[in-house]
């Protein structure tokens, strides 16, 4: 019974603040401001599932989601921001960015997949960089999803056992399993290092899952306050004519209604 409810209480606040997020998206679109929201964390810690909940309602024509993967050969050759600079939104736009540049800051020098060159440079260049994009006027939010080990250790074991899961567990989060600390660590230097007034970093406890997503679409809907903007009723044309039946001039194969069976 207390889960039911607590499950009833998470959707009708989860709706409320949905309406509050297509505010923010349409105050976006009218202005033309830009906001870009990093999503940064240890693996299973509840990136995706947050940015879902957030573009729940929103218009697919006005967000974007970067996820970008391991970079290519050319991609590797380039300016490291080079690849994530071509994400940034345009006028009126979200971008939601699961992962983002801060790789570089913690899972390429803990998986040993960058130098220590290539990641004090990094470091160096950080802060220039985001208020380079600051400066030209896109809001810049970035969230750390934080997670003890034993709530990681027991979502990895879920997602081992379902099917419809596995897909999520790739090699590299096996491993990180053992690179917990180090990760940690690392995390701690970019926030320190890398915490500015006109990009600052948040962190939001993820060990619930439903009430992390709550408390950082609530804290980010503050960052950005604009958000009472609704979409005006609008006064449907009175049909012509009787309503039909839905009606195919060329010959097609129907599918199967399973409900007659």
């Amino acid at each position: 019974m207390a889960k039911k409810k607590k499950n009833r209480s998470y959707r009708h606040e989860m709706a409320e603040l949905q309406l509050q997020l297509a505010g923010l998206h349409r105050w976006l679109q009218r202005s033309g401001h830009r906001l870009v929201v990093v999503f940064e964390g240890r693996d299973a810690a509840g990136k995706g599932g947050t940015i879902k909940a957030i573009t729940e309602s929103m218009d697919t024509r006005g967000y974007r989601i970067a996820a970008l993967g391991k970079p290519s050969e050319t991609e590797s050759s380039q300016w490291y921001f080079q690849r994530y600079v071509e994400h940034l939104p345009s006028a009126g736009e979200i971008v939601l960015f699961d992962r983002s540049w801060y790789n570089r800051a913690v899972i390429e020098p803990a998986m040993g997949f960058c130098s220590k060159v290539q990641y004090k440079a990094f470091m160096a260049a950080v802060p220039a960089f985001e208020k380079l994009i600051t400066d030209d006027g896109i809001i810049l939010l970035k969230y750390w999803l934080a997670v003890d080990q034993d709530v990681q250790e027991e979502r990895f074991a879920d997602r081992a056992k379902d099917p419809l899961k596995r897909w999520k567990l790739s090699p590299n989060d096996l491993a990180s399993r053992e690179k917990y600390e180090e990760i940690g660590h690392l995390r701690d230097l970019m926030i320190e290092r890398t915490h500015r007034p006109c990009a600052p970093w948040f962190v939001v406890d993820y060990n619930d899952q439903k009430q992390g997503r709550i408390n950082l679409i609530r804290h980010l809907l503050e960052q950005v306050p604009r958000h009472d903007e609704t979409i005006p009723e609008p006064k449907l044309p009175k049909l012509k004519g009787k309503p039909k039946s839905e009606h195919v001039t060329r010959k097609a194969e129907w599918v199967p209604n399973s409900w007659d069976d």
